[in-house]
Formats: structure tokens, C-alpha cells, sequence
């Protein structure tokens, strides 16, 4: 079990490290318009080619790595990532930039599906959650903090400072041999050939994406617009503001464990539906308090709602046992690229009549997933449980 876990945190270092550069463009888009005269669209335009590259891309290398064995050294991944990223601090030409943000998308699609299919092989049923979640967190974490150090590098350097950035993904690649066992990297891991040979059916892995893609689009919604509400709305500064959402993040680090523990003992389909459906009370309650109650409120919608995560990528590489790769970049891209569109949605219903109407929205998609998750043919562990028991009696 020790050896399992030191394989998953290794593995977690490394997404921790790669996610660091996916918020690094959307962090320094302000200075990249101010340095190089661009419109609003051609820099949002650097942001859309890194998501839908990477939306994309993991599936198609989870797909090749299931079904023709397809690996490269995990070196590959970061170098190709922070080289791209790094470039954004020296290069002035759009169309090499657009390219490089390309590039940087599938250093970053390259390493998703191939670790996490990694972390499925060196985990088991009974603790698929809880190895899945530390998985999961240090992406979250290198998430976090991408903006900060960008922010912290362009602040001392200018755009150059990107290049102080990408030392951090160099050395990585460097040592990733010594980071990473051996075994994580294996391509063509073997497959019983029953499971192999039996026919898909596709129904359980589409609920499933669609259930991450509705808590997609409230998780991103609510990054992308709480500090705008708690500072016209509620007239917090935006220190204050994003200080709340960074934790409410934080809350949800803590879910994702914590969901992926219990999971594991409770079922992932029971955590699923008591952790949508206990972060809608929170929510509603933190729209119509105020003050530290209020406060209180997001950050337990934060925990509830996070924590279902990585116990939902857990499911989808369990309903889909023969094809861990494609279902994992299923859903750290599809679902996750596909929530994004609910945020434009979320803008649209903010445009039309308030942001505080659209907040208020949210619970909508949250009770959509819930009811979705309720339709996946996936077995529950507790009442399987109880059944037996009752047999017994």
C-alpha cells in the first residue's frame, strides 16, 4: 500500500506542476493586450485555443494509450508546457504565440489521461477514491497558484518573467526519472481480454460526463463571477473578494479527500448524490445571509460540491474498465471544457437581467447532474449493503 501511495503522490507532484501553467494566459492577459496593442477577441482568442486543444486532446490520448499502448516519458509533457508558456515572455508574434498556446495545451493533454491512468492501475476498488482525490488535489493546487506566480514573475520582470515560470516545469522534466517509479509511465498495460471483447455501452460514461459538465459549469461560474458580486454587490475590495473565492478553492481541496475517503466505504454513487445534493442548501443559504454566516455558507458549498469530483472520475474509469485512459480524458477535458460553455450561459442570463439572477441560477445545474446521477447504471454500495444484510437476517 506505501508503494502505491508514494506512485500517486509522485503523480500528483507532477499534475500539481503541470497545472501550474494552464491559468498562467488568462493571468497575464492584462499585460499582454497593454504590451502588444491587441483586442479583447485575439487575446481571448489565446485563451479559447489552450481550453479546446486540451478539451479535445485528452480523450484522443486517453483513447490511443488504451487501445494502442500509446506513452511518452512524462519529461515530454512538461518541457513542451513551460517551454510554450515561457515563450509568451519573449515572443511578440500572434500567430506563433496562438501556436504556442496550442502546444502548451497538449503538453498538458498529454499528461492528464496517462497519469490518472497510471493512478487507476495502482489503486484498487476499496481505495480508488481516496488515491483518485490526491490525484486530483495536486492539480488543484498547481491551479492555485499558476496565477500567483505568474503574477509575482511579470510584477519583478515583466513578460520576461515567464521564463523565471517555465524553470519550474525544466527542472521537473529533468528529473522526472527519479520523481516518477517506472511503472507509471508503462505504455499498454494489460487488459483481461474479457473486458476487452465486451460491448460497450456508452450510456454510463455519457451520464457521467454530463453530470461533470453540469458541476463544471457551476464551479466555473462561480470562479468567474463571485468576486464581481462581492464587489459591486456586496461592496467588498477585491483583495477581500477573491481572498473568499481562493477559500472556497481551499474548501474544496479538503472536499475532494475527504469525498474520495468516504466514497470508498460509503459507494461513489451515494457521495455523488449527498455531496450535490447538500452543497445546493449552502448555496441558497449563502445568496440570502450576510456577513460571516454568509461566508460560512460558501465555503461548506464549496467542500460539498468539490468533493464529488474525483469521485466521479473514479466511476467513469469503473464503468469504463477497459478504456481508463479515454474515460479519464473524458473527464478532465470533455466535461470540463464542455462546463465552460455554461459559464457564457451564466453571462448571457447576467446580461439579460442581474449577476445576482444568475447566481441564483446555479442550483438549476447542480439539480440537473443530481437527478442525472440517479439514472447512471452504476451499483450502490450501501444499499447493496443492506440488502445482503437483510438476507442474512
Amino acid at each position: 500500500m506505501l508503494k502505491e501511495l508514494k506512485s500517486v503522490l509522485a503523480l500528483s507532484f507532477g499534475h500539481l506542476v503541470i497545472d501550474i501553467y494552464s491559468p498562467v494566459i488568462p493571468a497575464v492577459l492584462p499585460l499582454l493586450i497593454a504590451t502588444h496593442g491587441w483586442s479583447y477577441f485575439l487575446a481571448g482568442l489565446l485563451v479559447a485555443a489552450f481550453n479546446i486543444t486540451s478539451s479535445l486532446l485528452q480523450p484522443a490520448v486517453g483513447y490511443l494509450s488504451d487501445r494502442r499502448g500509446f506513452s511518452v516519458p512524462f519529461a515530454v509533457p512538461f518541457l513542451i508546457a513551460s517551454l510554450c508558456i515561457g515563450a509568451f515572455g519573449l515572443v511578440g508574434d500572434y500567430p506563433l504565440l496562438l501556436l504556442c498556446a496550442a502546444l502548451a495545451a497538449f503538453g498538458a493533454a498529454t499528461f492528464h489521461p496517462l497519469a490518472l491512468s497510471a493512478v487507476n492501475r495502482a489503486s484498487r476498488n476499496e481505495n480508488r477514491g481516496r488515491l483518485t482525490s490526491i490525484f486530483v488535489i495536486g492539480g488543484n493546487l498547481g491551479f492555485a497558484l499558476g496565477p500567483v506566480l505568474a503574477g509575482f514573475a511579470v510584477s519583478a520582470l515583466g513578460l520576461p518573467g515567464l521564463l523565471v515560470l517555465a524553470v519550474i516545469g525544466i527542472v521537473t522534466a529533468l528529473l522526472s526519472p527519479l520523481i516518477f517509479p517506472r511503472e507509471s509511465v508503462e505504455a499498454g498495460h494489460k487488459v483481461r481480454p474479457a473486458v476487452r471483447e465486451a460491448p460497450a455501452s456508452y450510456r454510463p460514461i455519457a451520464l457521467i460526463i454530463a453530470v461533470g459538465a453540469l458541476r463544471s459549469w457551476v464551479i466555473f461560474s462561480a470562479i468567474a463571477y463571485l468576486p464581481t458580486y462581492f464587489h459591486e454587490h456586496l461592496g467588498a475590495d477585491l483583495v477581500t473578494a477573491t481572498t473568499l473565492v481562493s477559500l472556497m478553492l481551499v474548501a474544496g481541496v479538503v472536499g475532494q479527500y475527504v469525498g474520495g475517503v468516504l466514497s470508498d466505504t460509503y459507494g461513489r454513487k451515494e457521495w455523488t448524490v449527498f455531496g450535490l445534493a447538500a452543497s445546493v442548501p449552502f448555496f441558497v443559504l449563502f445568496l440570502t445571509s450576510s456577513g460571516a454566516f454568509s461566508y460560512v455558507a460558501l465555503l461548506i458549498f464549496g467542500f460539498f460540491l468539490w468533493s464529488t469530483f474525483s469521485v466521479t472520475v473514479a466511476m467513469a474509469q469503473e464503468v469504463m474498465p477497459g478504456n481508463v485512459g479515454l474515460a479519464s480524458g473524458l473527464m478532465l477535458g470533455l466535461a470540463v471544457g464542455a462546463g465552460g460553455i455554461g459559464v457564457a450561459v451564466s453571462g448571457a442570463i447576467a446580461d439579460a437581467s442581474s449577476l445576482g439572477t444568475a447566481l441564483a441560477t446555479l442550483p438549476l445545474p447542480i439539480a440537473a447532474a443530481l437527478l442525472l446521477v440517479f439514472a447512471v447504471p452504476y451499483p450502490w454500495k450501501a444499499l447493496a449493503g443492506m440488502r445482503v444484510s437483510g438476507g442474512r437476517g
